[in-house]
């Protein structure tokens, strides 16, 4: 069995919330100003560390060794992962986390914390009760108020759960080749479905008495593509007028998936009206006279959530192996100080090479959280905000950082992790320690709620250009104004000139891509997008991290080298110099290739790749 030892630190946490994110701006909305104050973030911190620790760490290792097992065609978890949901959704921090409808609903700020460190205590966990949630809310926004009230309270308290299907076997991610169907009933709103779906997280577990899944399906007479897609919600048993559960939908689980990681989540091939006695509720209208109908829109509710939860994943995976990574580090005894060979043995931590790699993915780690943390409070302020212009503000901004903190933090995460596996040595490569657990965890992020790919083209398609390119020209000033702002500070002068050439750099990127495209080269677009979006993602995160850095260094001006935090400050200081020093300037690289104008990638033929 894996070693389960949970490490986390909660003053991270806080410094972003309570001091480096505007949260005063935040809680003084409409929405919030009567509930919640900045300093109740420890409350919401404290106790999701503890059920994090006590509770769900524990059972990490049960759901990874014993995973969830697929017999005479139903699925169980392990026992343990069981007890540790119910004490989440006791605690409200499982799907009823996510009932924004509701009065004074807690902000995502303060959920994404509690969500952060329950998933780097076990990353299938969260999977029991977040797409349940995600499905809840997109209900809440669509359903029928009939639908909703059968369906809703049980949903959010746990009791139900809830599911995401689009993909189709020989489809993956082309939702256009959705060949599920649904056809109309007497009963108004009702629909008899009948298809299959694939790798459907969550899809089924003895965890739940219920599950509420959310089918992609084309009603009878629709148009072909994307735009004929409906949006149904689909109970595994039925319910009567009362919400008790009657019988059985027709909704069969044909087998689960043996993964390399994530073994205590479900991921399940569902088959949905075999005995074609399998009835779904539409969200929303049917399609109008035109067969379009607005199923894909409303799913991308739901898919930006999960985006942004996927980002969110990976991060707490990526966290995890980092800060067991460094504990080892100074426990492992080996070797002399370079600069001091005939002195004692030391702790590998002291190694320069080993320090190096810690700080790598301390400077990563921390980006990738300033990034994510913006978003979130992005989000927050494009519900709350009392001035309209502010929440579109806010939301363009959200529209934009979403596919750069889904793709770049999991692109990064197995990288980091494998960094983290190097750190140990050979002990990294065996299950004994809980890095291997950890890099097999990370891999789905880049796969899963669209492949990176896929964000990037979503970012260097639509976001570049939405709104004829106007929000993106906002977010290119905050950076440009950032610069400005403090270009004549001396503590960082060369971590400000730095970022300063690599926002010269990236403009010039953009230009090459505009240019490419403006002449016709749409392949262009593919070949590049990824490298784009890390360029995109390195000098926004360079920014906020700097950000960081500067607040850190005036807080430890005003505190002293004898304060309990100085420590934690000079940290911050020294992931911000390291990542503007060693990972913004890739994109200088990203430029150069670019500048190369080659080609060879998109004329290679399948032949001659063997």
């Amino acid at each position: 069995m894996p070693a389960t030892n949970y490490l986390f630190d909660t003053r991270e946490l806080k410094f972003i919330v309570k001091e480096w994110l505007d949260t005063e701006r935040l809680l003084s909305c409409d929405e919030y100003k009567d509930y919640y104050g900045v300093d109740d973030i420890d409350a919401f911190i404290d106790v999701a560390y503890k059920i994090a620790k006590d509770v769900v760490a524990p059972a990490n290792g049960d759901a990874d060794t014993i995973g969830v097992k697929f017999e005479d065609g139903k699925v169980y978890i392990p026992e343990s992962m069981k007890k540790a949901y119910a004490t989440v959704c006791e605690a409200g921090m499982g799907a009823a986390a996510f009932n924004y409808a509701e009065e004074g609903h807690v902000p995502r700020l303060f959920s994404v914390c509690q969500n952060e460190i329950l998933t780097s205590a076990s990353a299938a966990m969260i999977m029991l009760w977040i797409l349940g949630g995600s499905a809840a809310d997109v209900i809440e926004q669509f359903g029928d108020e009939e639908l909703k009230h059968l369906v809703l309270p049980k949903m959010f308290s746990g009791e139900w759960g809830g599911s995401m299907n689009l993909t189709e076997a020989g489809a993956g991610s082309d939702l256009a080749a959705t060949a599920s169907k649904a056809f109309p009933t007497d009963t108004p709103g009702v629909y008899k479905i009948k298809g299959n779906k694939i790798f459907i997280t969550s899809g089924d577990g003895d965890l739940w008495e219920n599950i509420i899944h959310l089918v992609l399906a084309r009603i009878e007479g629709a148009r072909e593509g994307t735009a004929g897609i409906s949006l149904f919600a689909v109970p595994k048993h039925r319910f009567d007028k009362d919400g008790n559960i009657t019988e059985w939908n027709d909704v069969t689980t044909v087998g689960i998936e043996h993964k390399m990681g994530l073994h205590g989540s479900a991921t399940c091939s569902l088959a949905y009206g075999e005995n074609n006695d399998c009835y779904g509720y539409l969200l929303g209208a049917p399609p109008n006279e035109k067969g379009i109908a607005s199923g894909l829109s409303q799913m991308f509710m739901l898919m930006n959530e999960s985006r942004l939860s996927t980002g969110l994943m990976a991060l707490s995976v990526t966290e995890q192996a980092y800060y067991n990574a460094r504990e080892y580090a100074k426990i492992r005894v080996q070797g002399n100080k370079m600069t001091d060979p005939k002195g004692p043995r030391v702790a590998i931590i002291e190694h320069e090479d080993v320090k190096r790699m810690l700080l790598h993915q301390k400077a990563c780690t921390e980006a990738m959280r300033a990034m994510l943390y913006k978003t979130y409070w992005y989000t927050d302020f494009a519900l709350a905000a009392n001035d309209p212009a502010e929440r579109e503000w806010a939301d363009d901004m959200f529209m934009i950082n979403n596919p750069l903190v889904k793709a770049y933090i999991s692109d990064m995460a197995w990288p980091l992790c494998g960094e983290a596996i190097q750190c140990y040595g050979g002990y990294g490569f065996i299950e004994e320690y809980s890095a291997a657990q950890l890099a097999r965890d990370s891999k789905i992020y880049s796969i899963w709620e669209g492949t990176n790919f896929i964000q990037s083209m979503d970012l260097t398609g639509r976001k570049f250009s939405m709104k004829k390119g106007g929000p993106f020209k906002k977010w290119l000033d905050d950076i440009r104004s950032f610069i400005n702002d403090n270009k004549d500070n001396a503590d960082f002068k060369k971590e400000i000139q730095m970022l300063s050439d690599a926002f010269s750099a990236y403009s010039d990127i953009l230009k090459m891509l505009s240019e490419k495209l403006a002449e016709g080269q749409v392949s262009y677009q593919g070949l590049w997008a990824t490298r784009i979006m890390h360029a995109t993602a390195m000098v926004y995160c360079g920014m906020l991290l700097l950000d960081q850095g500067l607040l850190a260094n005036k807080k430890l001006a005003e505190l002293g080298d004898g304060h309990y935090d100085a420590n934690f400050y000079k940290g911050k200081i020294a992931s911000a110099r390291f990542y503007l020093l060693n990972e913004v300037p890739n994109i200088f690289a990203i430029q150069r290739m670019l500048q190369s104008g080659d080609f060879s990638a998109a004329d290679v033929t399948p032949e001659q790749l063997g």
